[in-house]
């Protein structure tokens, strides 16, 4: 029973990963995602996790808490603490033994790749897109790394909240009890997913990699989450009195990446719009929140 549970918890993983690769079937049809839709996209992801680490993650970690939620408290801190150790590595990550000129994007050394159409090479390209337009299996496997340690909380929000799978009170799919957090959690990590997928393949696009490839690195950029996954869904599921640090972890690692990537990412896309996109980023938040209220009625 444990192995089909954690069989069902690499599949949760698993879509929310290749919704990661969403966020590049727009370039099938149009060259390019408006800055009105991305900033509203990144508003929607917004809203959606802090809407699902309140109504659910936080919740749920007090119901599971005895008196004071001290490992409550604790994982909140710890989920912080992660961010803020996978932006440290991240800042000084260098890329570029293979000849290739190192720049600084976005707080990080990489190589900087040419352009196939003859054009200047984009030294804002994510990580997870240098590597894919260079091809260079090397640098695929050290970036893999990278990304673990930085998508790593969304696997571990989607592996906690299925810490009671299998027991009553769940929704039944494929034979399996599974809780209604968890089915709010991987969607809201999946919708999460595609405005990062959006990022991904931007610079993508302006390097003149072919859309099968944009998608390809889109979800390999969320890999390590289906992994990630797992390994909480263990912790938590061997170790029950640690269930609500692990709720705590998953919250504050989702809230403070809310808090400093997604909204300061939405409004530097949004200063080249009218307001400076406060009125689409507030649209999206608002949605998302609203999308995940049904949280409250379990």
């Amino acid at each position: 029973m444990v192995i089909t549970q954690v069989v069902f918890v690499f599949l949760a993983g698993l879509v929310t990963a290749l919704a990661t690769g969403l966020g590049a079937l727009p370039f099938f049809l149009f060259d390019k995602i408006s800055d009105r839709w991305n900033v509203a996209l990144w508003g929607l992801a917004s809203g959606i996790m802090l809407a699902a680490s309140g109504f659910g993650l936080v919740r749920e970690g007090l119901a599971a808490s005895e008196g004071f939620p001290t490992l409550l408290l604790a994982g909140l801190g710890a989920g912080v603490v992660l961010v803020v150790v996978a932006d440290f590595v991240l800042d000084r990550v260098e890329i570029g033994e293979d000849g290739g000129e190192a720049v600084e994007a976005d707080g990080v050394e990489t190589t900087t790749p040419e352009r196939t159409d003859g054009g200047q090479p984009d030294a804002d390209a994510p990580l997870a897109s240098q590597a894919v337009a260079d091809g260079d299996a090397r640098k695929l496997l050290l970036i893999l790394g990278i990304l673990t340690v930085h998508s790593f909380p969304e696997g571990v929000a989607v592996g906690v909240s299925f810490a009671d799978v299998g027991l009553d009170g769940g929704v039944p799919v494929a034979g399996v009890t599974v809780p209604v957090l968890a089915v709010f959690m991987t969607v809201a990590i999946s919708i999460h997913n595609v405005p990062e997928g959006v990022a991904v393949s931007i610079p993508l696009r302006s390097l003149g990699v072919s859309e099968p490839r944009m998608v390809a690195a889109a979800v390999f950029s969320s890999l390590p989450q289906p992994v990630g996954a797992v390994i909480a869904f263990l912790f938590v599921s061997w170790a029950r009195a640690f269930l609500p640090f692990g709720f705590g972890f998953a919250a504050g690692a989702m809230v403070f990446l809310v808090v400093t990537e997604f909204i300061p990412e939405a409004l530097a896309i949004g200063e080249r719009l009218d307001g400076n996109g406060y009125r689409e980023l507030t649209a999206g938040v608002v949605a998302g929140v609203v999308g995940m209220l049904p949280l409250l009625l379990y």
